[in-house]
């Protein structure tokens, strides 16, 4: 099993909104706002060869939006979706299954693409897109809470070319041989969350909104985003147990200076961070 880095980009955020009920002195220091009180955080998917398999997690914002919806987000950076895969050596007809861990658009938005009919195409011709039907529901008749974020058009064209495969259950789902899905409902509905075990019988985890950035490690740095924060906090306790118990590396979408970092804990009980790497270092 291979993984590559793919770099999508940078957006922005409030700082406030992305910190819950953290005083802005406190989180100021971890990612400092700028005069709009608003943080950068990475659009970071992952690459992985798994066997005869490519698989892409996570896509991005796409660059499909309006120029009014990305002024609200800022979004920056040297490197797109394709750009980066190229830089791996990949084309988006190599990508033979693309994973999304939900369908907020900062994660979803580069799944598809405009042809040259302005039709709305699966961006990877090749690909069968995986998420689970608990969201995929959730996502079709949103909340007014989640409803900004939830842009039909980002998803709804998968379902329609037929290329959507939504699995069943609440809890887990094995994808194939060492591919592992996990479910969590404190974000939003049913957020996927997937498992890789490598060659060394570790594991690679990707964090998606579960945990955005080593930022939020401690349990009670909870996003305003999510919609159950209580629940997050009971899904992170488990996590961070099992993480530590099992060695397991966690990989980041949206923190800005780290790729992947491992959980501690202190005598006193309080979880941190274990140690921050990069990818290649975990290989």
């Amino acid at each position: 099993m291979k993984f590559h880095t793919i770099e999508t980009g940078n957006f922005k955020l409030d700082g406030g909104a992305m910190f819950g009920v953290v005083p802005k002195t406190m989180w100021n220091k971890l990612n400092p706002a700028d005069e709009n009180n608003m943080c950068t955080w990475a659009l970071r998917c992952l690459l992985v060869e798994h066997e005869d398999r490519v698989i892409l997690v996570d896509t991005g914002m796409g660059n499909k939006q309006s120029e009014k919806f990305k002024s609200h987000f800022h979004p920056h950076g040297d490197m797109d979706l394709y750009s980066s895969l190229a830089s791996k050596g990949f084309a988006p007809e190599d990508i033979t299954d693309v994973i999304l861990t939900h369908f907020h658009f900062d994660h979803v938005g580069g799944a598809v693409v405009y042809d040259k009919d302005n039709n709305l195409i699966p961006a990877f011709p090749n690909a069968k897109y995986w998420s689970n039907r608990k969201h995929f529901d959730w996502a079709m008749h949103p909340n007014m809470r989640e409803k900004a974020s939830f842009l039909k058009e980002n998803f709804v064209p998968l379902k329609d070319n037929a290329v959507l495969n939504l699995v069943e259950g609440d809890k887990e789902y094995k994808m194939m041989d060492r591919i592992n899905f996990r479910f969590y409902y404190g974000h939003t509905e049913a957020m996927l969350i997937p498992e890789f075990e490598m060659d060394n019988g570790q594991k690679l985890i990707y964090m998606a909104d579960l945990m955005p950035s080593t930022a939020h490690v401690r349990l009670p740095y909870v996003m305003s985003y999510d919609i159950r924060p209580l629940d997050t906090l009971a899904e992170r306790k488990s996590f961070y147990e099992r993480a530590i118990s099992e060695e397991s590396y966690l990989f980041l979408e949206h923190d800005p200076f780290n790729e992947v970092f491992t959980i501690a804990k202190d005598e006193s009980g309080r979880y941190g961070i274990g140690e921050t790497l990069s990818l290649n270092n975990v290989l």
